[in-house]
């Protein structure tokens, strides 16, 4: 497998972390400030209540204030990802970065601290003099040795959670990668024989952490550059070494390799050979850590072993080590028991976790990011993967109930059923799916038409698409045009495909194709010839009919309602399905699909009817089980008017159709809709919690909701996604945005299999 690791520019990287504003992370109230009233209880007077509460009992905090979803990521900036000591200062676009997959991926709120010292016990005192501010500390890309003493000092003078994410994350997602290869192999953790390349945070926390799981010391070979960590050694040794020192007469890495079952690397590239992985125990399990390339890769060793489990730190081979599976569930869990700290034996429930849903079934959000394929329990599927949305409801649990049985948790959870329901509620099974999409369109590699190839948004767009491995663009533009915006944009010579539709070869089978399809419509082959020619819609969509490119994303340059005439000109629709424009609104970890917002105009009874079936069957697609509202001024009837018969017309269209199996109700107004509670108004209402799907009853009523929310609310909009049509057609908005024009590419291309193929 070649390298599909996304690449972009440098000016690309700094208009992302610079652009809107600058960073990656905000603080947003979470109380209305909207009146006086609302002033006065978030500060003077009637602050004084709780602080008078926390003066009394310090563990009111949790109650009373933020504490208890709060996380510091701290660093000094003196082991910063793979470029050294660079300060402080330069950790703080990762150490916003760590917030915000905290945020993404187990709804924590999570500040960034550098601390401008590197000495240790400067450090701790910093820390530990504001430590109890928040409910856990994540220290992170602190050099070795020192990572060691502050974690532990901290550890043992704060009394909350302190993790060294560098140490412990790795080491627990690669125990549970561990558990399941020893399980498929049969092999038993006791009798295993491990090699560890690297003796430095990683390195040493991996093997105490399978020490913990129940590897034998004496089982555990520790290498470093100077080679195997042995009693007597002298050169290059500490205290933490020094705790795995073994009596062997090994004393590289090549004799610790000879009958090893495990290896375990966290060192660099090219640190084992081939011939190593030859001399180990049948069906070896190859754990190749090193980012971003690992000690050896994962073609090099199947050319010598047929038998191996491998594992790498990347993204683009099977089993990726990645910590995002560990650190925000481990604290998710141990913040919601307001845990004293992190103990191995949370550390090993986190592994035993994740090595139990990597053997259950997956949803359709991980299934949609394998090639259609739903992956396994296997040897090439022995961790869960970063995007699977079970891991926010099924890895805390298990970190809290290990707390609690251990006797760190300040407030056990007494209910864990109910635990787990309340975490399913923090999920975002959008973005999972965005994630998703991603990874699929990698695997597929479709032919996407950008159809307005001489605008420099649109080349933009179609580097970043190609430059992100999500596919293989084409611009359809005359040649000197395209490539003098190839160079205006930075675009390297030669890197994407141009096609002019007028000298195109293909352009007589276009011509004959289409002027068979519009013969009858008024049209002579010489106006068929000129539109083939100087149109490139309808040249990109006559690629796409006859099989030439696989979905097509235009819109910059035209009004929607012409480029999807264009399109409609040469495609048609899906036999029993209705074309219709559907937009997806993320806000506050809460998603909602609304439909139609770019096709019909005006709708009937009957066109509502079929755009709530086809945006429920899309939505039902993509792994979400839709609940829809058709949405009105009125609710249930009051008050009436013209629109509002049109709404209970579609709703009674599906109340005489036997074959619908979603969730739908109305007429209702948006907000009763909305409401998770609007049940107890309307007790005869059908829909079981708040809607999803949101049926609007004209389009302006939809274009104004999803440019209100998108402009006022900062709520995520992506689309209007068009659906319906026999092949991938998506219409990017007048001025849309190098982003927004990647996603719609990047839908065209997942749309390919998972609607037509």
């Amino acid at each position: 497998m070649t390298s599909k690791r996304p690449s972009f520019t440098d000016q690309e990287a700094l208009d992302f972390h610079s652009k809107p504003t600058a960073g990656k992370i905000s603080m947003a109230p979470t109380k209305p400030m909207g009146t006086q009233r609302d002033l006065s209880l978030a500060y003077s007077p009637g602050v004084a209540v709780p602080v008078l509460a926390i003066a009394e009992d310090e563990d009111k905090a949790y109650d009373y204030t933020s504490k208890g979803n709060m996380v510091a990521v701290i660093s000094n900036g003196t082991a910063i990802l793979g470029l050294g000591d660079l300060g402080p200062m330069a950790s703080k676009p990762v150490m916003e970065g760590k917030s915000v997959l905290f945020k993404r991926f187990a709804d924590i709120d999570s500040i960034d601290i550098e601390v401008n010292t590197k000495d240790a016990d400067d450090f701790i005192r910093t820390v530990r003099n504001i430590g109890d501010t928040w409910g856990g500390i994540n220290l992170e890309d602190i050099g070795s040795p020192d990572c060691f003493i502050i974690e532990s000092r901290l550890r043992e003078e704060l009394d909350i959670p302190v993790f060294h994410d560098d140490q412990h994350g790795t080491a627990i997602i690669a125990a549970a990668g561990l558990i399941n290869a020893c399980h498929i192999t049969g092999r038993d953790l006791k009798d295993v024989k491990v090699a560890v390349s690297g003796a430095g945070a990683a390195g040493l926390s991996c093997a105490g952490l399978i020490r913990h799981l129940g590897v034998p010391a004496e089982n555990i070979l520790m290498c470093d550059s100077t080679g195997v960590v042995y009693e007597g050694r002298t050169e290059r040794m500490d205290q933490f070494k020094s705790a795995f020192a073994v009596k062997t007469a090994k004393r590289t890495l090549t004799e610790a390799m000879e009958g090893a079952d495990i290896f375990l690397g966290l060192s660099a590239k090219g640190a084992v050979t081939q011939d190593m992985v030859k001399a180990m125990a049948p069906n070896p399990i190859i754990f190749a850590m090193a980012n971003p390339d690992p000690e050896i890769t994962p073609e090099e060793i199947k050319a010598v072993r047929d038998d191996a489990i491998i594992a790498t730190g990347r993204s683009d081979y099977p089993n990726q080590v990645n910590n995002v599976l560990g650190f925000p569930y481990i604290f998710r869990g141990a913040l919601d028991v307001r845990a004293r700290s992190i103990n191995e034996e949370m550390k090993v429930a986190a592994a035993y976790a994740l090595a139990e849903l990597a053997r259950e079934d997956v949803p359709d959000e991980v299934a949609a990011a394998y090639h259609g394929s739903r992956p396994t329990f296997g040897r090439d599927y022995i961790i869960p993967t970063p995007f699977d949305p079970r891991l926010i409801s099924h890895v805390p649990p298990f970190v809290a109930q290990a707390a609690m049985d251990t006797g760190v948790a300040r407030k056990p959870i007494p209910d864990m059923d109910a635990y787990r329901a309340q975490l399913k509620r923090r999920s975002d099974p959008a973005a999972a799916f965005l994630e998703g999409v991603q990874a699929r369109c990698k695997e597929v590699q479709r032919r996407i038409v950008f159809a307005e190839g001489e605008e420099p948004s649109v080349v933009r767009a179609a580097y970043s698409f190609k430059n992100q491995g999500l596919g293989h663009p084409i611009l359809i533009g005359r040649e000197a045009q395209v490539e003098q915006t190839m160079e205006m944009m930075g675009v390297p010579a030669g890197s994407l495909e141009i096609i002019n539709a007028r000298l195109s070869d293909n352009n007589p089978v276009y011509t004959d194709m289409l002027y068979a399809r519009l013969q009858r419509e008024g049209y002579l082959k010489r106006d068929v010839q000129r539109l083939v020619n100087n149109d490139r819609n309808v040249f990109g969509s006559c690629m796409l009919k006859n099989g030439d490119a696989d979905g097509m994303v235009t819109g910059v340059t035209r009004n929607y309602d012409v480029a999807l005439k264009d399109a409609q000109m040469v495609l048609d629709p899906i036999p029993g399905q209705a074309v219709i424009g559907m937009s997806m609104v993320i806000n506050r970890g809460k998603t909602v699909f609304i439909a139609d917002t770019s096709v019909t105009e005006l709708p009937g009874g009957p066109e509502l009817a079929n755009i709530a079936i086809e945006a429920a069957r899309a939505v039902q697609s993509v792994g979400f089980v839709p609940r829809v509202a058709f949405l009105s001024y009125s609710t249930f009837g009051n008050p009436m008017g013209e629109r509002g018969e049109k709404v209970r017309e579609a709703v009674a269209i599906l109340d005489k159709m036997d074959d619908i199996e979603f969730e739908y109700e109305g007429d209702m107004a948006a907000d009763v809709a909305l409401n998770p509670n609007h049940w107890m108004l309307y007790p005869f209402s059908r829909l079981s919690g708040p809607a999803n799907v949101l049926v609007m009853p004209a389009i302006h009523a939809a274009s104004i909701s999803t440019k209100l929310l998108e402009s006022m609310s900062r709520a995520t909009v992506i689309g209007p996604m068009l659906l319906g049509l026999e092949k991938p057609v998506q219409i990017a908005s007048l001025g849309a945005t190098v982003g927004d024009i990647v996603n719609l590419a990047t839908i065209a291309a997942y749309d390919v299999d998972d609607v037509h193929g």
